[in-house]
């Protein structure tokens, strides 16, 4: 998705001198975003430290591109506010959880990531948060994850994840149902390949084992089914959801979006109107510098993983981090 984004912004800022200065405008205002580094203050895990370096991408008389390493929190919401969203999400049209949380560590040099699933139903210490009325949430304890989400937004569940990993999130980006299935069909569609058959009602997704090429919908559904595969739980979506991932990558590299300016604007501007990010990418030009940093990252460079769990002792429904592996795990991204 942060390639897309590069790609279709830069080929905005290229409609935009040609004339076309309006749609720059209408895709900058569509990103939302939170201030999470003023929210969240100093009490938090110390950033990296990188060798200053100039992408190879960088002309000499252009600014050059960031190549640091960035770990970047990455929430798929399941909110079910406006119809899009409460079309493709069904269920109660109250609340919102992170249905999808992926930390993206990208390696310093830009040329290879790490993405790292953390299930939903793991148990955790969810720490006190504050609140954009100046107050503060409780400490929880065995809570679920995603509920940090629920009861603090984004500050909440950047703050758990850094409080569960120690690792610093130098970014934020959240993306909603109707979002997600936007850019899926403005990409034209994405072919993923299942193991075993798919059998959701819930989901409403039914797919045979093998290929298929999926549309918008059919994608979010993959991407949200966990009763028809597996034993039912959040871990086997979870799979599904890196297959995803992979496939999503493939499809923006045989995408020349830059040859079909329609299609450019309807990915630019399903990514912006779907996204909440941190203030440091609230804007085109940051979201295309980024994208544009990660150009030299291919499908094959990307490793997919989630972080070890182990059934709750509390609940066999739930599970808690496997230690010592999971902060062995987390430990190689700082």
């Amino acid at each position: 998705m942060l390639k897309a984004a590069g790609i279709a912004f830069a080929g905005v800022l290229v409609l935009s001198a040609a004339g076309a200065g309006w749609a720059y405008w209408h895709l900058n205002h569509n990103i939302k975003s939170v201030d999470i580094n003023s929210a969240l203050g100093d009490d938090r895990p110390a950033r990296a430290v990188s060798t200053p370096s100039v992408s190879a991408s960088a002309s000499a008389s252009a600014s050059p591109l960031p190549s640091g390493a960035l770990n970047i929190l990455v929430l798929g919401s399941d909110s079910r506010s406006g119809k899009a969203n409460a079309k493709l999400g069904g269920g109660s049209s109250s609340g919102a959880r992170s249905d999808t949380a992926m930390v993206v560590h990208i390696d310093e040099g830009r040329t290879k990531a790490t993405v790292v699933s953390i299930p939903r139903d793991t148990l955790v210490t969810r720490p006190s948060c504050p609140t954009s009325s100046g107050g503060a949430t409780s400490v929880a304890y065995n809570a679920m994850f995603n509920s940090a989400y629920s009861v603090g937004g984004p500050v909440c569940a950047v703050k758990t994840v850094e409080s569960l990993t120690n690792v610093r999130m130098d970014h934020y980006i959240e993306i909603d149902f109707s979002g997600f299935a936007d850019l899926v069909d403005a990409l034209g569609g994405v072919t993923v390949t299942t193991d075993e058959d798919i059998d959701d009602d819930k989901s409403h997704l039914h797919l045979t084992a093998g290929e298929h090429h999926l549309d918008g919908t059919k994608a979010l559904a993959l991407a949200r089914t966990r009763h028809g595969i597996g034993d039912g739980s959040d871990l086997g979506r979870i799979g599904l959801q890196q297959k995803l991932v992979k496939a999503l990558l493939k499809q923006i590299a045989s995408t020349d979006l830059l040859t079909d300016p329609t299609k450019l604007y309807k990915v630019a501007n399903a990514v912006t109107g779907s996204l909440t990010t941190d203030t440091g990418l609230d804007s085109l030009g940051e979201l295309m510098k980024l994208g544009q940093s990660l150009k030299g990252l291919s499908s094959e460079d990307v490793k997919t993983v989630m972080m070890p769990v182990v059934t709750a002792p509390s609940d066999r429904n739930r599970v808690v981090a496997n230690e010592p592996e999971a902060s062995e795990l987390w430990a190689s991204l700082k």
